[in-house]
C-alpha cells in the first residue's frame, strides 16, 4: 500500500547519506504526512523525540535511537544530537530525525539543519502539523476565526536558560488578540502577571491543552488570572489566551472538558 501511494504521489526517496528532518505532528499518529511515512519506510536509523507517538515507530524496521528533549528533564544535549546525525549520514545511513509537531516551530530543527549544512550533509525538511495549531484544533479551539482575531502570536515560554523567555510581553499582548504559548505551563503565573500588567483583562478567556491530540487529551478552560493556579504538572501542554477559547464550548469534538 505504501509503495503504491509513494508511486502515485511521486514521492522522493530517502537516499543513503541523507538526513530527513520530519515533523510527526502532535499526538495522533495519523497526523504524520505522506513524506513522513515515506521516511519511516526507507530509513536505516531513526532518531526520535520524546513527543513522537510510539505507534509510528512500529511502522519501521530501522534502528531506533531516543534523542528527546523535555524541559526540566535530563536529556541529550543538542550538540550531541546534531553530531550524531552528521556521523550517521557520513556512514552512508539513511537517517530520519523524527520530531513531534513541526521541526521548525520551537523544535530545534533549524539548529540541526545548520549543523548538517555546515558538515556538507544533504538533508530535507518535512514540515509537520505544529501543536499550537493542530493541538488546539483537537481541543475545538480555532487558532483564527474572523469573529475573534485577525492575528495570532506564537511564543515559547521556556528560554535557553531554563527561565521564562525574556521578551517584551506588553508588545506581544498588543500585537495579537490570540496568544499561543509552547513550553510555558511552568511559568503560567509569571506570564499571567506580565500580560495583566500590560493591560489584558484578568477575566480574559484562556485554556491549557494537555497531551494535545492524544487519547488522554485534557482541556482546562480558565481565565488569564486563573492560569497561575494551573502551572504545576509535567504533561506536554499548550496554552492559548484569547476570545477563541470561548468557541470550545461549541466546537469541542474530541475530549471531555475540565
Amino acid at each position: 500500500m505504501h509503495e503504491e501511494m509513494a508511486e502515485r504521489l511521486n514521492l522522493p526517496a530517502l537516499e543513503k547519506g541523507w538526513v530527513w528532518l520530519v515533523g510527526a505532528g502532535p499526538g495522533d499518529p495519523g497526523l504524520i504526512t505522506a513524506l513522513g511515512l515515506q521516511a519511516l519506510a526507507q530509513a536505516d536509523v531513526i532518531l526520535y523525540d520524546a513527543l513522537v507517538d510510539e505507534q509510528l515507530l512500529t511502522l519501521s524496521d530501522a534502528d531506533k535511537i531516543y534523542a528527546g528533549k523535555r524541559a526540566g528533564v535530563k536529556s541529550c544535549k543538542q550538540d550531541e544530537i546534531s553530531d550524531l546525525l552528521v556521523r550517521l549520514a557520513k556512514e552512508g545511513k539513511r537517517v530520519l530525525r523524527l520530531k513531534g509537531g513541526d521541526p521548525f516551530v520551537f523544535g530545534r530543527g533549524g539548529e540541526e539543519a545548520q549543523a548538517l549544512a555546515a558538515a556538507g550533509i544533504p538533508f530535507r525538511i518535512v514540515p509537520g502539523i505544529t501543536a499550537g495549531i493542530g493541538g488546539l484544533a483537537y481541543a475545538g479551539i480555532p487558532v483564527t476565526h474572523r469573529d475573534t482575531n485577525h492575528a495570532v502570536t506564537f511564543i515559547t515560554g521556556h528560554g535557553v536558560d531554563g527561565k521564562l523567555t525574556k521578551m517584551d510581553w506588553a508588545a506581544a499582548s498588543r500585537g495579537a488578540p490570540t496568544l499561543v504559548l509552547y513550553m510555558a505551563r511552568k511559568f503560567a503565573g509569571e506570564i499571567s502577571r506580565e500580560l495583566i500588567a500590560a493591560g489584558r483583562a484578568p477575566e480574559a478567556p484562556a485554556a491549557i491543552v494537555l497531551n494535545a491530540a492524544r487519547t488522554n487529551q485534557q482541556v482546562i478552560v480558565t481565565t488569564l488570572a486563573g492560569l497561575a493556579a494551573l502551572e504545576a504538572g509535567n504533561a506536554p501542554s499548550i496554552i492559548v489566551i484569547g476570545e477563541n477559547v470561548r468557541l470550545a464550548a461549541e466546537l469541542s469534538w474530541l475530549t471531555s472538558r475540565a
